[in-house]
């Protein structure tokens, strides 16, 4: 029945017809829940990923720690090619240009697919120089070098995987998405546990299980989209399977300055290893154990941003900017109240959660440490996180960029390199939280100010 309303309220939305304020809640909670249940369950398979790793001690710990900006970096390059299409695809749809959004779901697999190769292949080529480069000691270099390897080597597949969950719910369909990543947790646990423990691989086997994990889901998915989505299943279409020019435009348009921002940003992510590593094993196993921690208040924030983009697509698809704009408020202050009330809980409970994740007493205390600081924060980085959400959306992704870039390099990078060398890792985690406070204002007021709208690739 949830699934029908929610059908229901998309299409009187698609349809120009009038919601009321009730109706708009319900259906940002109806496209918000699966996608933060989702998240949730990726928060939950990281915990399980990083406590199982976290038996192995903090030697095992800090290798995987150390890869974790580089894998962001290339995951962050697929992401961007993926939105440049799902947005396209929620346009299409809220303009009830199924056959278009088809044609557009089918060259975003293939192009994804191509990109993840690319990108995928460079990671392999380089993972036996990384470690070394990202200052990582030399103890820990022969494990982070085969982890980064196979992590790469699942990207094409886990690339398009990902792209067709983000088709589906550009179309609307949360469900299906967040039923995948829920099995995909299951199954990550059961790999990881076989790979690790009973075939006794360590950091190896840790990375093989989670890329079967996610091959297995991407296969599901693919063929879900392509075989059985009710807007989006192949029906016979003709034409190219790489994008056509308009396509190619208007992808470009949002994917560029997200290749930007991931170059730049991620880049600062690196940096950022690069500042923490001389601290040593300790410092660098806390520091990837608090980011795990932190992510169970953040990743809410990310499916509510998965639902702002589908609904302000779908709303600027149907030419309703009056909605567009209700739906960035809502979806933006649920974010704030469900980060914050999480902020609070893992202020008080940051000892037990880095417990889970480690059994060394110096990585408990230290990452708890840092993760009661970053709490403070938390309520402000749901403003950035659903606001960049918003705006992609709109097609608008250069200036979302800029404020990113912006306040990642001057204000976290710059505050780090002073604070780092006297206070340790405390000091880096004050430059992230003051980052993070100061991009959530800055989001606030650049979607206050509506020029996101007038941006849009819907005209």
């Amino acid at each position: 029945m949830a699934s029908e309303n929610k059908d229901m309220l998309l299409g009187r939305l698609r349809n120009g017809e009038p919601l009321s304020g009730a109706q708009q809640l319900r259906l940002t909670m109806a496209l918000a829940v699966p996608a933060i249940l989702a998240q949730l369950s990726s928060v939950l398979m990281q915990y399980i990923d990083s406590a199982m790793v976290g038996r192995l001690g903090a030697g095992p710990s800090a290798s995987v720690g150390l890869m974790a900006s580089c894998v962001w970096l290339l995951n962050g390059f697929t992401m961007a090619v993926i939105t440049g299409f799902s947005v396209q695809v929620a346009h299409a749809c809220g303009a009830k240009e199924f056959s278009r959004a088809r044609i557009v779901m089918r060259q975003g697999l293939v192009t994804v697919f191509l990109f993840g190769l690319l990108f995928g292949g460079t990671g392999v080529c380089l993972s036996g120089v990384l470690p070394g480069w990202l200052g990582g000691e030399e103890s820990i270099r022969a494990e982070a070098s085969a982890y980064f390897l196979i992590v790469s080597a699942f990207m094409p597949i886990g690339a398009t995987g990902l792209a067709a969950a983000y088709m589906l719910q550009a179309s609307g369909n949360m469900k299906v998405p967040s039923i995948t990543y829920v099995c995909m947790g299951v199954l990550d646990v059961i790999f990881n546990y076989l790979f690790i423990f009973v075939l006794d691989m360590g950091v190896v086997g840790a990375a093989w299980g989670t890329g079967l994990a996610e091959a297995s889901a991407s296969v599901f998915g693919i063929w879900y989209v392509t075989r059985r989505s009710k807007d989006l299943r192949l029906r016979g279409e003709k034409g190219p399977l790489l994008p056509e020019a308009v396509t190619r435009r208007k992808a470009f348009r949002i994917t560029g300055p997200i290749w930007l921002q991931n170059v730049v940003m991620r880049g600062a992510y690196v940096m950022s290893t690069v500042i923490v590593a001389p601290l040593g094993a300790v410092a660098l196993a806390a520091n990837a154990f608090a980011i795990t921690a932190e992510s169970f208040c953040y990743m809410p924030g990310f499916g509510l941003e998965e639902a702002a983009t589908t609904l302000i697509g779908q709303s600027l698809g149907a030419q309703r900017k009056d909605l567009s704009r209700r739906f960035a408020w809502i979806s933006m202050s649920m974010g704030v109240l469900i980060m914050s009330a999480l902020a609070v809980v893992l202020y008080i409970l940051a000892p037990a959660i880095m417990g889970l994740l480690s059994i060394d007493p110096e990585v408990v205390e230290l990452g708890a440490r840092v993760l009661r600081i970053e709490a403070f924060a938390e309520g402000f980085y749901a403003l950035s996180i659903v606001g960049f959400g918003v705006c992609a959306g709109a097609g608008d992704t250069m200036v979302p960029t800029i404020l990113n870039l912006g306040s990642m390099w001057v204000v976290r990078i710059g505050l780090a390199l002073l604070l780092t060398p006297t206070l340790g890792l405390v000091g880096y985690w004050i430059a992230m939280a003051i980052d993070l406070t100061v991009k959530g204002v800055a989001f606030l007021i650049y979607v206050r100010s509506g020029r996101w709208l007038r941006r849009s690739i819907s005209g």
